[in-house]
């Protein structure tokens, strides 16, 4: 049975401006205004973010979004009881496992790829997982939930299950007009997933002119030098172009088991272009949510910044935006090169998000 004793948190949330860029604002300067109708997104947008995605045809309320937080952290949406969505994204790990390959699920095998960190998902565009199999976050939350190594639940069951609580049926009827089923079970994973919004870091109060959001020169050479070295993939405000490239980690692509995971988008797209390809993942929390890579393989942010600089493997689909100018794979990196972007990277942990009570199990 559900374990939720009012609505206070509702009111919270809403009342409280959960979804506000930043109530910490310097001087007579008035939060920005959204860029959309919060009753068709239902999020504000931070001052310095882009204009996120539209579901029209899943519109946050706060209805929803209750739900969603309810059935992420409840383990009975797993075929043995025991494994919820929060199993393998931990808020304190920006919503990752901390893991290389998480064996948290039902059958208790390990997975081939590492679990993703959940941030600004209502700005992503080209599709979820590593390879984009997903396009849109209702569809994401199937694989999960059906897989047998990970939720284990058909989604016949889980409806059964569901609709067998009581608290269950008045949440959903209270969050969609048809009630529960599988399909609104997705929908209100997706908006709770899309208000998991982290732009409070003290980066983030530095370019919004904001009360404690001062950097240093270390800090700064570091913002510099990952505008200069890296931004081609982890661009903008949001630190990822969303996009999918082969950062040279390998250089064979032979291996076709697991449904061909090991080959990346190839296994989406059957493109050769695509081979070794994986989504880029957001800068953002990079220092909480170690390890790295699709497949976990770098346990610490230094032999990330070694592979980018010295480690890169050539092969036909090794990204070009890896060479230097002299044709050369890698970015050469100094000592204090990495120093620097090490500091910078610090300066994104937005601790606001990593605690916030609204994020959180009830």
């Amino acid at each position: 049975m559900l374990k939720i004793h009012s609505l206070q948190w509702l009111l919270m949330l809403f009342a409280g401006g959960l979804f506000m860029a930043s109530c910490d604002i310097i001087g007579d300067v008035n939060p920005p205004e959204p860029l959309y109708s919060p009753t068709l997104i239902g999020i504000q947008v931070p001052a310095n973010f882009p204009s996120p995605v539209v579901m029209p045809d899943n519109p946050i309320s706060k209805e929803g979004v209750l739900l969603g937080r309810t059935l992420f952290y409840d383990p009975e949406l797993s075929l043995d009881g025991k494994v919820s969505c929060s199993s393998c994204h931990n808020q304190e790990l920006a919503f990752s496992d901390g893991v290389s390959l998480g064996n948290f699920g039902v059958s208790g095998k390990e997975l081939v790829r590492h679990s993703p960190t959940l941030i600004n998902m209502a700005w992503m565009d080209q599709g979820f997982f590593w390879d984009g199999g997903s396009k849109n976050l209702e569809s994401q939350a199937f694989g999960p939930l059906t897989h047998a190594d990970e939720m284990g639940m058909s989604l016949d069951n889980l409806e059964k299950r569901l609709t067998a609580d009581p608290e269950y049926s008045e949440l959903f009827l209270n969050a969609f007009e048809d009630g529960l089923t599988f399909q609104n079970i997705a929908k209100a994973l997706a908006q709770f997933e899309r208000t998991l919004i982290s732009s409070n870091s003290r980066y983030d109060k530095y370019v919004r002119n904001e009360r404690g959001g001062n950097l240093n020169d270390l800090e700064l050479k570091g913002l510099n030098l990952v505008q200069e070295k890296c931004s081609s993939c982890h661009s903008g405000e949001l630190f990822t172009d969303n996009a999918f490239h082969n950062n040279g980690l390998d250089n064979s692509f032979t291996d076709e088991s697991h449904e061909l995971s090991y080959q990346g988008r190839y296994r989406i797209t059957f493109e050769l272009e695509d081979l070794g390809a994986f989504k880029t993942p957001t800068l953002r929390n990079t220092m909480v949510s170690a390890p790295y890579m699709h497949d976990g393989r770098f346990s610490g942010i230094e032999e990330v910044l070694e592979h980018y600089s010295e480690g890169v493997k050539a092969a036909k689909t090794t990204s070009r935006l890896l060479y230097q100018n002299n044709g050369k794979a890698g970015l050469a990196l100094s000592d204090s090169d990495k120093e620097a972007i090490i500091a910078f990277l610090h300066t994104l942990t937005d601790e606001e998000f990593l605690y916030n009570p609204d994020f959180s199990g009830f």
